[in-house]
């Protein structure tokens, strides 16, 4: 919106409110004055009536004809040319209603439609003051009113209100025409004062427009007159005239910032393949923190080949490698995909965690869900391996959740975003007893109480199966160990619940029959060649228990010496 049209909207709002209130104070005094006019020549005939009638009954009683029908009959039709000879227009009516609501008495033609008399008569009946309104013949009549008792009538002198407010209507168009003329002449010559006040500022713009238009910086506008307006002119061709001088700086930035930003790019593109995008995103917003280590619970994965030393031996070197980096992308994908980050290459093993640098609420479970796919993107991997004619892999997978301490650990020549403590060292030795259990994945109870926790969305159907308790090399404390599979059947199913009742019993010193459970859940997860080691390791260590009790203080920790 323009100047010149907001001068408009704020001015001639004004104007026309003080017009209209001058128009509408005019109106209602002129209202006024003619209702009140109106309303004394109705009250002046309803007393010349009222003095009319009570002078014809007078009449009847000096000359006592107060009882005689036809004589009283006489002085009402008296009363009734009375009232047609003080009748003033062709549309006011005096008539007069028995207290039946009859109409006994008009001056000239009336009739009423249906409910009318009814509607009048209740009015009457409450015995009003003042100007009335009521409908009488289907058109809106005022009316005063009087009762004479002799006659038994309401007596009412009525005007149509057409007629009634006839003038005051007449001054209220003439009003409203006066204020549309004066309206009209004012926004004209509001128009033209505004486009004289804000001519010099369109022509100031069109020559701001046309040197944005041709970027000629040289170019300036026309100085018109002395005032606001100059004043504006001239301090557009002076900003024109340092801006003139700092064009070749500015381009010069632009070009230096252009250059900064590829070469940013070109760093991220470089780094990504080493440090997580998040972490670089970290560091570019703030790089004196990334210096800082922080202290938080994450969830850690270690991967590791199976017997990769004897497949080495058997492969040429680049096959093998070519081997890797296949079997390498498939699972940091996975890991990726999962929200995680690959913290290093341990030959070829995998560490990588969840948690940092941002906190996900599910990671542990996040992370279990990589495992899973991970152990199911190497049964894919080998069938690739199958068809080339080259050895299979076969992983395991640790896993741990706890506190750690994360950050960019190193010295100023190099450095690791890694995550260090006791807890990564548990995952670690998690992954080195999946060959003594004979499982593809084993996790702490750490994790399966995370998991729990945060709870399982649907859509994800996990089994967990107690494995064992057990003090790692380098931990006094015994931990619990589960396995976990994804849409396993329900024969399995069965077995592992089974297994963990078994675990209660053994846990309880019930050794015989926890052997007894042991057996049965040997007998239906084993299956041909395949069979469940760990039930097997069990019944063997109930039979020893059962036939030498462990001391007292035997806690059920199975003390490992192995990684």
């Amino acid at each position: 919106m323009n100047i010149r049209m907001k001068m408009l909207l704020v001015v001639l709002p004004l104007v026309v409110v003080i017009l209209a209130l001058a128009q509408a104070a005019s109106y209602f005094n002129a209202v006024n004055g003619v209702t009140r006019l109106a309303r004394e020549l109705l009250g002046f005939k309803l007393r010349e009536m009222n003095k009319f009638a009570d002078g014809q009954w007078s009449l009847l009683i000096e000359n006592g004809f107060a009882a005689r029908p036809d004589m009283i009959e006489a002085a009402q039709t008296a009363v009734r040319g009375y009232a047609e000879g003080i009748v003033l227009s062709g549309t006011e009516r005096i008539f007069a209603m028995d207290s039946d609501g009859r109409l006994v008495m008009t001056s000239g033609p009336l009739e009423f439609l249906d409910g009318e008399s009814d509607l009048l008569m209740g009015m009457l009946r409450s015995e009003p003051q003042g100007l009335l309104t009521a409908s009488v013949g289907g058109e809106n009549r005022v009316f005063q009113v009087f009762y004479f008792l002799p006659f038994d009538w309401y007596i009412l002198i009525s005007e149509t209100h057409a007629a009634f407010y006839r003038d005051s209507d007449n001054i209220a168009s003439q009003s409203l025409i006066t204020l549309l003329a004066a309206v009209l002449l004012i926004s004209l010559f509001l128009a033209i004062m505004t486009g004289k006040l804000t001519g010099p500022l369109r022509r100031i713009v069109a020559a701001m427009d046309g040197i944005i238009g041709s970027a000629d910086l040289s170019a300036r506008v026309k100085v018109e007159y002395r005032d606001e307006t100059g004043r504006l002119a001239w301090t557009f061709n002076r900003m024109l005239g340092e801006l003139e001088s700092a064009y070749s700086q500015i381009k010069r930035y632009a070009f230096e910032a252009v250059l900064a930003k590829k070469k940013e790019q070109r760093i991220r593109q470089i780094f990504q393949k080493y440090v997580p995008a998040t972490v670089i995103e970290r560091f570019f917003a703030s790089p004196e923190k990334m210096l800082v280590g922080d202290n938080r619970n994450l969830s850690i994965l270690f991967s590791d080949i199976r017997s990769f030393t004897t497949i080495s031996e058997g492969m040429a070197p680049d096959d093998l490698v070519n081997s890797l980096n296949r079997y390498f992308s498939g699972q940091v994908d996975i890991i990726y995909g999962r929200g995680g980050v690959v913290d290093k290459y341990i030959g070829d093993a995998i560490m990588a965690f969840w948690g940092a640098p941002n906190l996900g609420g599910d990671d542990a479970l996040q992370s279990v869900l990589a495992g899973l796919d991970m152990i199911d993107q190497v049964g894919l991997f080998n069938e690739n391996q199958r068809s080339l004619g080259k050895p299979e892999f076969r992983i395991g997978i640790g896993l741990n959740y706890g506190e750690v301490t994360v950050g960019n650990i190193g010295s100023e020549r190099k450095m690791d975003y890694t995550v260090i403590g006791d807890s990564v060292n548990l995952a670690s030795r998690m992954e080195g007893l999946t060959k003594n259990y004979g499982f593809g994945i084993l996790l702490s109870e750490s994790v399966h109480a995370q998991i729990l926790r945060t709870g399982i969305p649907e859509g994800e159907n996990l089994d967990f199966r107690l494995i064992d308790t057990v003090a790692v090399k380098g931990k006094a404390r015994g931990v619990k160990i589960y396995t976990v599979g994804r849409r396993i059947g329900e024969a399995e199913r069965a077995g592992w619940q089974l297994h963990d009742l078994a675990m209660d019993l053994y846990y309880r010193r019930s050794f015989k029959e926890a052997a007894e459970k042991f057996r049965e859940v040997y007998r239906l997860l084993s299956n041909g060649n395949v069979k469940d080691s760990v039930s097997e390791q069990m019944y063997r260590r109930c039979a020893q228990h059962a036939a030498n009790p462990p001391p007292a203080d035997w806690d059920g920790v199975e003390v490992m010496e192995s990684k």
